[in-house]
């Protein structure tokens, strides 16, 4: 397990302790983001949130956001699911499909510990999946995934939904879950008033994956997706019964470059995750090399030291937490928790 790795600091330690460059939290302002979370969802009545794994695989923070009024987690690896559930978080959606014999057999293992739910959009895939249900003695959910225009995965909004969930229904060991209509390139369209339009677009084939489920006589009262750039749309939408947001307890730079409704930057949420690194040489004219890669540094605060601390911000949270093997959580200059990253890694 590549949290094995020994840790960058130890609790109480000062942040000038702390081994770089390291993944660092501000904990303070982790604790805002959780909290406004449920807090902007409030409106909604009954639209659950299900955050995504993916931001920082971590199953500490999972259980976090679940104290925080999530209804479970989602997860777009194996490896993610397996460190959500082995974690103690008890209801997990894989929001991706999951190939092969030997992966599907490790997630349907997952059930016998926690509820599991699986994105499908292949019948060989379906069939494959409960027949190892069946062999486990195990109940998986299966939730038809709809290509809502990110032409990645998911069958169009039409008639193969109805054709997919009904073998669902038909085969042992599953149940229909519902349908996941995702378009993560929407979550950084810069506008507000284009991201609302994009989410319309999303929201009215979703419609039409129901309507194809509703002709066929299928039930369908689940419908999952949105990020954390658009979830307040897919929640009003009267749509959607859950959304996904992740980056939302970290934030990034490329979040940070989205508008709201006015015109200014939004700023709903804190930036929290920060990668700590050490200047380690001060060369000729206005260039600083840190311990991270990056050769240059803002200097609007004077040039930088050599053994002076630089905090950089994440261009994209998910990616860059999938490099380190812990999350350091600091608060007024301290190391107050040392969380390990047990889904990171490619995901085998």
């Amino acid at each position: 397990m590549a949290a094995a790795a020994r840790a960058p600091a130890r609790i109480g330690d000062p942040v000038s302790d702390i081994d770089t460059p390291a993944l660092v939290v501000d904990m303070e302002k982790l604790h805002m983001n959780l909290k406004i979370m449920p807090q902007s969802m409030s409106s909604f009545g009954s639209v659950a949130v299900r955050p995504h794994a993916k931001a920082h695989k971590c199953a500490t923070l999972a259980l976090l956001q679940v104290s925080h009024g999530a209804v479970g987690m989602c997860a777009q690896t194996l490896t993610e699911a397996e460190a959500m559930v082995y974690g103690g978080v008890q209801d997990v959606l894989v929001s991706n499909q999951i190939i092969g014999h030997s992966k599907l057999l490790r997630f349907a293992t997952l059930a016998h510990h926690a509820k599991m739910s699986l994105c499908v959009d292949n019948e060989e895939n379906i069939r494959e999946l409960s027949n190892i249900a069946k062999d486990l003695n195990v109940t998986i959910g299966a939730v038809v995934e709809v290509n809502v225009g990110q032409d990645r995965c998911g069958v169009e909004p039409g008639p193969e939904v109805p054709r997919l969930a009904k073998l669902v229904q038909e085969l042992p060991n599953l149940t229909f879950v519902g349908v996941q209509c995702y378009q993560g390139l929407n979550q950084h369209v810069r506008k507000a008033a284009d991201r609302q339009a994009a989410t319309d677009t999303v929201v009215e084939k979703s419609k039409c994956a129901l309507k194809a489920l509703e002709d066929a006589g299928i039930k369908c009262d689940y419908v999952t997706g949105g990020g954390t750039g658009t979830y307040l749309y897919e929640a009003g939408s009267g749509v959607f019964t859950e959304v996904q947001p992740g980056s939302y307890v970290f934030m990034d730079a490329d979040y940070g470059r989205n508008f709201g409704e006015d015109g200014q930057l939004v700023h709903q949420f804190h930036q929290s995750l920060f990668v700590l690194t050490t200047v380690q040489s001060v060369t000729v004219g206005n260039r600083a090399v840190v311990d991270a890669g990056m050769k240059a540094v803002s200097l609007d605060s004077g040039e930088p030291l050599v053994g002076d601390r630089v905090w950089l911000i994440p261009g994209h949270c998910d990616p860059t937490v999938n490099l380190y093997d812990w999350i350091v959580g600091v608060r007024k200059n301290k190391v107050e928790a040392l969380w390990p990253i047990t889904g990171r890694g490619p995901g085998i």
